[in-house]
């Protein structure tokens, strides 16, 4: 049981560290980083268990061989369903705060949230399905969550201070709806030979894209000595 745990865990604590590190100029105060990974575990489960009993049935999809039930599925189900569940907890939890400061702190809080939700889900599914499970997730669906709250941190953080704030925001969310449902959509189409590669595609650009986020927003980081004004040159 432990050896699972460590196994579910691992790469969630992680991908946390090396986002937390890559925050280089200004770090958020660790009981706020904690809260918000406490409410991804938690009240975020919550909200989509509750949406998906919702969708069961009012919109059931039986049909596991039909493609267009299985696009429903992955990006309106699934997607949109979790990212929101972790998306309201950045805006109306962490996005307000005066510690969230700078650009960078959406991807912080954003990752937070998506990593306490990705514990929650990773445990249960490496306690039913074993070291295999906990070991093909530790490089897919973990790493995954991660790249999906970054790119939706990157335009929350981006929100924060601009007057364009409810369109970045929704762009933030819709972004990550988008890598999620794809994701999702070429891995329960398997039944179409070789299609779940494009699982992996959508993946590595993510992860590719996530990079670039990180790179600019602490590049553009007001805390950065570099954008510093005031120096004397």
């Amino acid at each position: 049981m432990i050896n699972l745990l460590l196994i579910a865990l691992g790469p969630i604590f992680i991908i946390i560290l090396y986002v937390y590190f890559k925050d280089k100029y200004d770090k958020e105060p660790k009981g706020l980083l904690l809260s918000s990974f406490l409410l991804g575990a938690v009240v975020s489960i919550i909200i989509t268990t509750l949406i998906y009993v919702g969708f069961d049935i009012l919109l059931p999809l039986e049909d596991k061989y039909s493609v267009p039930q299985q696009f429903v599925k992955a990006f309106l189900v699934v997607a949109l369903t979790e990212e929101f569940s972790k998306y309201i907890i950045v805006r109306f939890f962490a996005q307000p705060r005066d510690a969230f400061d700078e650009p960078f702190d959406g991807i912080m809080y954003a990752v937070m949230v998506s990593m306490g939700f990705a514990a929650t889900e990773n445990v249960l599914y490496v306690l039913e399905g074993g070291y295999a499970t906990g070991l093909l997730r530790a490089f897919t669906a973990v790493p995954a969550h991660a790249t999906f709250g970054i790119l939706m941190g990157y335009f929350m953080g981006k929100a924060k201070f601009s007057k364009h704030r409810i369109r970045l925001n929704l762009l933030g969310l819709l972004l990550a709806v988008t890598f999620h449902g794809l994701y999702d959509f070429f891995l329960f189409i398997e039944f179409v030979p070789g299609i779940w590669v494009g699982a992996f595609i959508s993946l590595i650009l993510g992860i590719i894209l996530s990079h670039k986020a990180m790179k600019i927003h602490q590049e553009n980081s007001n805390f950065n000595p570099k954008n510093d004004q005031t120096k004397v040159l």
